[in-house]
C-alpha cells in the first residue's frame, strides 16, 4: 500500500498567497527533461484513402494552404461535436464542405475538432480508427483552415437520451463497472463516469494499461496518423484534462454547470474513490496528522443555497481558512494539477519538433466569486480565495511545456448576472493575469452558444485585454459552436462582422480556387449554398 500511495501523491504543497492587487510578471520556465520525438520523416496520405472528399461538394477545391496568422486576433469555429460519427465517418458531408466552404469565405483561420475518445478507440485497447478525422483534416486543408485538434478523454452529453451522446470507450466503461472506484465519486457515494478519476492515473487498471498510458498512446496513434497533417494543416493540439475537457474535478455534472440554476451550485468535492483516499491518507500520515486523512471536509452540504450557513465555506470562521482546511485544499489542488502535468509533459515528448503547439483548458466557475472562499471554485479543483491566487500555479505548470491557456466567459457580463456574487468578467480578468505573467498564448472561448449583438460585443471587448498587448504574445478566439442556426441570415451576417471586427481584415471575401476558372463566395450567398446543401444531405 505505501507504494502505491507513494504514487498518487501530489508534490509538496506550495502556498501561494497573493491579492489581487497589481501583478508582477514572472520569469517561467519552458525546459523540459523529457526525451522529444521528432519525427523522421513526412508521409503525405494517398489520394486514395480518401477517394470522395473531393465529390459532390459544388465544386473540386485545389489544396489552399493555411492562411498566414491575420494582424488581429484570429477567429476559429469549434465543429458540431457529432462531426465525425461512430462508424468514423464525416456526418452529413455535403453540408460540411459548403460549411468550411463558408467559414473560409468570411476570412475565419481555421476549426476546432473534437476527437472522440469514445468514437476512435472504441471497438477495443489499442484499435485506433482515425479515418473520418482524417477525412475532415483533408477537408480543411482543401478550403485553406486550420485545425485546432482537441483529443477528448471525456464523455459528451448527459446521458443515451441526449442527441450528442459520446461516452467513453464501452471497454473502459466496462472496467468502470467491475472496479466503482475508478469513477469519481462524492460524499454521498454518488459517481461519475465522465471521465476517469485522476486518482489512478498511474495504476494499471485499464486491461493492463495506466490512463496516462491509454492517453499516451492515443496521443502517440494520432500523432503518427496525422503526421502529414501537423505543423501545417493541423497547428494545435488541445489535451483534454477532465470533464468537458477542462483541467477541473466534475464537482458537477458538466450538463449541470450550464443551467441556469447553476450559480447557487457550491458542488461537492470529489475525493471518496479508494484511490484518492489512500493518496489523501499518506499526505497525512506524512504531515503526521493523521486524523487529517479520514476523508473530505465536512460541513460542505451542496445543497444548501447560502454559504454562510456551511461550516466550511462562510466567510467568518469558516473552516477553509484553518490549518485543516489549507491542508486539505493544497492536497486537492496538488492533485489536479500533477494530473495536468503529466498530460502536459507526455503532449510536451510526443508532440515536439512536429510543429504544433499544444494547449490545455480551464474551466470559467465563476459562481460565488465575490466572497471569500470561492467554494464552487474549490470544489473544482482550484484554490482560489480572496487570500490566495489558484490560478497562478496552473499558468506556471503550463509555462513550462510551452503550452497555451484555453479559457471561456468572454461573451459574459456580470450585468447579465442574476446573482451578485457572481462574476465571470472577474474570474476572466484573474484567468488573463495568470496567462500575462506567464507570457502563455491565450485561446478565448465563448461559455454560451449565441450570436446576438451583446454577446459578439462583450468577446470583443473582453479580447483587448490581452490582444492589445505589445508584447506579441498570441492571443486567438475559438467561437463554440457551429449548429444550425449558425448560417441564418442574420446570425451570418453578425459573425461575419465579427470576424473582421476582431482580425481587422478589410474584406469578407476571401478568393477560391476552382478548377474550373476562379469564383468568388460573398457572404451574401453563404446562406444560400449552406442551406441547399443541407437540403440534400
Amino acid at each position: 500500500m505505501a507504494a502505491i500511495t507513494a504514487l498518487l501523491l501530489p508534490p509538496p504543497a506550495t502556498s501561494y498567497r497573493l491579492h489581487r492587487a497589481p501583478l508582477i510578471r514572472l520569469a517561467s520556465s519552458s525546459s523540459s527533461s523529457f526525451s522529444h520525438f521528432r519525427p523522421s520523416s513526412s508521409r503525405r496520405p494517398s489520394s486514395s484513402s480518401f477517394s470522395g472528399a473531393g465529390s459532390g461538394d459544388g465544386g473540386e477545391i485545389l489544396h489552399v494552404s493555411p492562411p498566414a496568422a491575420p494582424p488581429g486576433a484570429p477567429v476559429y469555429v469549434t465543429l458540431p461535436a457529432d462531426a465525425v460519427g461512430p462508424g468514423s465517418r464525416v456526418a452529413r458531408r455535403r453540408a460540411m464542405a459548403a460549411s468550411l466552404a463558408a467559414l473560409a469565405s468570411a476570412g475565419v483561420a481555421g476549426v476546432t475538432v473534437e476527437l472522440w475518445w469514445g468514437v476512435v478507440e472504441r471497438q477495443g485497447p489499442g484499435e485506433y480508427d482515425w479515418a473520418g478525422y482524417l477525412e475532415l483534416a483533408a477537408m480543411a486543408r482543401r478550403y485553406g483552415l486550420r485545425v485546432r485538434a482537441i483529443l477528448a478523454f471525456h464523455q459528451c452529453g448527459a446521458g443515451p437520451q441526449d442527441p450528442l451522446w459520446i461516452p467513453l470507450p464501452q471497454w473502459v466503461l466496462e472496467e468502470m463497472d467491475k472496479f466503482p472506484d475508478l469513477s469519481y465519486t462524492d460524499k454521498y457515494q454518488r459517481r461519475n463516469k465522465e471521465y476517469i478519476s485522476l486518482g489512478c492515473d498511474v495504476l494499471p487498471v485499464l486491461k493492463g494499461r495506466s490512463p496516462m498510458q491509454a492517453y499516451s498512446d492515443f496521443m502517440r496513434s494520432f500523432r503518427n496518423n496525422f503526421e502529414y497533417y501537423l505543423g501545417g494543416t493541423v497547428t494545435e493540439v488541445q489535451i483534454g484534462m477532465g470533464p468537458g475537457g477542462e483541467l477541473r474535478y466534475p464537482s458537477c455534472p458538466t450538463e449541470k454547470l450550464n443551467q441556469s440554476g447553476s450559480s447557487y451550485e457550491f458542488g461537492e468535492f470529489q475525493c471518496y474513490d479508494k484511490f484518492m483516499q489512500a493518496s489523501l491518507s499518506a499526505r497525512a500520515q506524512i504531515l503526521g496528522l493523521q486524523e487529517w486523512g479520514n476523508g473530505g471536509p465536512t460541513g460542505t452540504d451542496g445543497s444548501q443555497q447560502n454559504l454562510e450557513e456551511t461550516s466550511f465555506f462562510r466567510a467568518d470562521g469558516g473552516c477553509w481558512d484553518t490549518p485543516y482546511g489549507r491542508f486539505f485544499l493544497e492536497w486537492y489542488s496538488g492533485m489536479l494539477l500533477l494530473h495536468g502535468e503529466r498530460l502536459c509533459m507526455i503532449a510536451d515528448a510526443i508532440f515536439s519538433g512536429t510543429g504544433v503547439t499544444i494547449s490545455g483548458k480551464v474551466a470559467g466557475i465563476h459562481w460565488h466569486y465575490y466572497t471569500c472562499s470561492h467554494p464552487s471554485e474549490l470544489t473544482a479543483g482550484y484554490y482560489n480565495t480572496l487570500l490566495r491566487d489558484g490560478y497562478l500555479p496552473i499558468a506556471q505548470m503550463f509555462a513550462r511545456y510551452k503550452a497555451a491557456l484555453c479559457c471561456g466567459c468572454f461573451d459574459l457580463r456580470d450585468a447579465e448576472r442574476t446573482d451578485s456574487e457572481s462574476s465571470p468578467e472577474g474570474t476572466l480578468r484573474q484567468l488573463v493575469g495568470a496567462a500575462q505573467m506567464c507570457n502563455l498564448p491565450l485561446n478565448g472561448e465563448n461559455s454560451v452558444t449565441r450570436l446576438d449583438d451583446t454577446s459578439l460585443t462583450q468577446v470583443i471587448r473582453s479580447s483587448r485585454l490581452y490582444s492589445s498587448r505589445a508584447s506579441g504574445t498570441s492571443f486567438s478566439f475559438n467561437y463554440v459552436r457551429m449548429n444550425n442556426r449558425f448560417f441564418e441570415f442574420h446570425n451570418w451576417s453578425r459573425f461575419t462582422k465579427f470576424v473582421r471586427q476582431m482580425s481587422d481584415a478589410r474584406t469578407f471575401l476571401a478568393r477560391l480556387d476552382f478548377r474550373r476558372g476562379q469564383r468568388y463566395l460573398s457572404s451574401m450567398s453563404v446562406v444560400w449554398v449552406v442551406s441547399r446543401a443541407c437540403a440534400y444531405t
